[in-house]
């Protein structure tokens, strides 16, 4: 049974790619899409609010660059996850992969606060155009970390589980794939959101 497993990951496609491997990065870039058409949205809707707090009036920079750090962080752990299942490092995958869950969580919390300051101040959905593409944006990648941090979660069973190791760390590798993304998203999102 184990070796049917082991089997099915290593199976490619006319590509040379490994089929999970090549159904990730179309997956990735199908969000790249979503996430483009987002980022355009936004930009082209800034600064057409009429009412309520602009951009400028409502976002902490410092708040959210410090949030953005946190998350930069967990790409590191979520490589050095890799890296110890690679060398057959068992216990310091699990322990990279805790680290990388408690920084996406951190930055999810930070999130967080963040609504809860705008809301405070008034700002909303349905407030002007500001808070609907901003929190639309956010909002959903915010949804992704999420997804993310689950995903990791499964994977971290199957390190507790004894399902890992240095063959057959596949499952390991995908979710990096995914959180690097998630991650390159928001460095976008800060830059043109919070910086422009």
């Amino acid at each position: 049974m184990k070796e049917a497993v082991m089997q099915s990951h290593s199976e490619r496609t006319s590509l040379g790619i490994e089929s999970n491997k090549l159904g990730i990065w179309a997956f990735i870039s199908s969000e790249t899409v979503f996430f483009s058409a987002l980022i355009v949205t936004y930009m082209v809707m800034h600064g057409r609010s009429i009412a309520g707090p602009l951009p400028h009036d409502a976002l902490n920079v410092p708040l959210t660059a410090v949030n953005t750090f946190v998350l930069i962080c967990s790409s590191f752990t979520m490589v050095s996850a890799l890296a110890a299942i690679q060398r057959g490092q068992t216990r310091n995958l699990k322990l990279w992969l805790i680290a990388t869950m408690v920084l996406g969580a951190a930055f999810l919390s930070g999130q967080a606060y963040e609504f809860s300051l705008l809301i405070g101040q008034g700002l909303s959905l349905s407030k002007n155009v500001f808070g609907a593409t901003f929190f639309t944006l956010t909002g959903f990648h915010g949804t992704h970390v999420l997804v993310g941090l689950i995903w990791i979660g499964f994977v971290l069973r199957k390190g507790f589980q004894g399902q890992l190791n240095r063959e057959d760390h596949l499952s390991v590798e995908l979710v990096g794939l995914y959180w690097h993304f998630v991650d390159l998203v928001w460095i976008i999102i800060f830059t043109v959101v919070y910086l422009i």
